[in-house]
């Protein structure tokens, strides 16, 4: 498997750097706007190696997860044209539902009660869609990405098997090689809506098997403090009676980085970092324990909340507009 490895992230590399000869040829760039988290142009759309490092998956390790990949496929296809020209988000939304359909029939998830896939449905298109909303400064992405894969391949070898390590350590690969790139002060790519949708809908596929291996639902908050983030910033936004679907700067991370001056790359780490503490916590202590995780769940709501009020501070989260 580390020869089929070290081909794949050599091929990605390859792969990236070409994709920037092509982006820079077509334009294809993020130009710095009012609520850009940037001062300078980059490529966008770096994070198409995330695409292609499980189209690659096959050729080394066979065709195991056909309906996942061709709903990678799919979700990829329509999110990079959207990074080419915005595409409207009801096209989007119906490639989304047809990928998560087809990731549904890999997980084999159809013949469960219809009311189980209707919440499961819900639940990923909203995981998509608040991964790309956070994917909006240096590092974020595949930091936060990087922890969540190792946190999942370090379950799926020391506590439940529940998929092929080769898929993760696949995914880990094209990480490594965007970060590269991107985890810098002076980022050389951006994801693109190709790379935050692609690496969400990974994430998902691998979650989802490990809840429905383990029969535990505690998993999903392997994602927790991006939902805490996105949702508390929903429900701002709604109170401020704000469109929460246009484009803006509200999260915690984007005022961390953009009010308070905090390097980006600290911020990134920062909410990885804690993270990957919290998956340490749901591992060793509390994914046997139903009421302990709902416990944490509400406690570290209440915290994150907390913080916001106390840094960001009343007037700004409730009345200030974006």
């Amino acid at each position: 498997m580390t020869t089929a490895l070290l081909s794949i992230i050599l091929l990605l590399f390859i792969a990236e750097l070409l994709y920037f000869k092509v982006a820079a040829h077509y334009n294809i760039i993020d130009k710095p706007n009012h609520r850009s988290s940037h001062t300078k142009i980059t490529i966008r759309g770096g994070g198409i190696i995330f695409a292609l490092a499980m189209l690659l998956y096959p050729a080394f390790f066979g065709l195991q997860y056909a309906y996942f990949l061709a709903g990678m496929f799919i979700i990829s296809l329509i999110s990079f044209l959207d990074d080419l020209d915005p595409i409207s988000s009801k096209i989007r939304i119906g490639f989304h539902l047809i990928a998560v359909g087809l990731l549904f029939c890999q997980l084999d998830a159809f013949h469960l009660p219809f009311y189980f896939v209707l919440t499961a449905l819900v639940i990923s298109i909203g995981i998509i869609n608040a991964i790309n909303f956070m994917d909006g400064i240096n590092g974020i992405t595949g930091a936060y990405a990087f922890v969540t894969l190792i946190s999942l391949l370090y379950i799926n070898g020391q506590v439940i098997e529940f998929i092929s390590s080769s898929l993760i350590y696949t995914a880990l690969g094209a990480i490594l090689v965007f970060n590269f790139f991107n985890f810098r002060s002076r980022a050389r790519c951006f994801a693109g809506d190709v790379g935050s949708v692609g690496i969400a809908f990974v994430l998902i596929f691998l979650i989802a098997e490990l809840i429905l291996v383990s029969g535990n639902l505690g998993y999903l908050l392997l994602l927790v403090i991006y939902g805490l983030d996105t949702i508390s910033t929903i429900i701002f936004r709604l109170i401020r009676r704000e469109r929460i679907f246009e484009a803006h700067r509200s999260h915690y991370y984007q005022y961390l980085a953009n009010e308070r001056k905090i390097p980006q790359l600290y911020v990134s780490s920062g909410y990885a970092l804690v993270q990957l503490l919290v998956n340490a916590l749901i591992v060793y202590y509390f994914i046997k324990a139903s009421i302990l995780l709902m416990l944490f769940l509400l406690v570290s709501t209440a915290v994150f909340v907390g913080i916001r009020f106390y840094m960001e501070g009343k007037n700004r989260l409730l009345k200030a507009t974006a």
